[in-house]
């Protein structure tokens, strides 16, 4: 964030579809602030979301009125319980429209022969998920990988696209230090102080857990009947 911020300050509700409305246009949020009021920083060409101190999403400005603008990654831990939601959910239209989603194409529809249809489509949105961790060229990576190995497991594209990371110049595995036991309670033959990596396939789900508190399930059950006439 700059040390001035020259942006208008609004602070609107989070609405039951996820979304607030700026200037009479709707733009998606991270769908955990549901109910929420959020702070925005609307500036000339951009629309800036916080949470606290930290910009959660920046939107570009639409121009007009009652335009819409959706992110897939807002809502991907609700579609994880609800993947029927997915297929006609406007935030797929919109990672497809901007040719982010066109490479996991291949891997959604051998996961869903593989799985079958729900457990498929969860099986994407794990993968979905990775890009808020590792970036977009590294997932692609580990997904093609994965598919040529004849696979459709998350937790393998994990691993891939770390390895495409490192292969990349990227930062290392993460490593996780786990809380010293009591001296009593520790066997005579551990150390400790020691770090070590967690291996992603010994971990369900492969992201770092989230705190956070997860999203209504009744909300975004709103969302899907109350989706403005051209969405989802």
């Amino acid at each position: 964030m700059e040390e001035f911020d020259v942006g208008l300050t609004l602070t609107p509700k989070v609405d039951k579809t996820s979304r607030i409305t700026v200037r009479q246009n709707r733009y998606s949020v991270p769908a955990r602030f549901i109910g929420q009021n959020v702070r925005v920083s609307l500036r000339a060409d951009e629309v800036w979301v916080f949470e606290r101190q930290e910009i959660v999403v920046r939107h570009p400005r639409l121009a007009g009125r009652y335009g819409f603008r959706d992110l897939l990654d807002h809502y991907l831990e609700i579609l994880r319980y609800m993947p029927g939601a997915l297929e006609n959910s406007t935030g797929l239209a919109a990672a497809r429209e901007s040719g982010q989603f066109t490479p996991v194409h291949a891997f959604w529809a051998a996961a869903r022969e593989a799985r079958g249809r729900a457990e498929g489509t969860r099986a994407l949105i794990d993968v979905l998920l990775l890009h808020r961790h590792l970036p977009h060229e590294a997932v692609v990576a580990g997904i093609s990988a994965v598919l040529a190995a004849g696979s459709v497991s998350p937790d393998l594209v994990a691993i891939e696209a770390r390895k495409a990371l490192a292969a990349a110049g990227g930062p290392p595995p993460v490593v996780i230090t786990p809380p010293s036991p009591p001296a009593e309670d520790a066997p005579e033959d551990q150390d400790t102080g020691s770090a070590r990596v967690i291996s992603l396939p010994a971990r369900r789900p492969v992201l770092p857990p989230d705190t956070r508190p997860e999203p209504s399930l009744a909300a975004y059950g709103q969302l899907l009947s109350q989706t403005p006439k051209g969405s989802a």
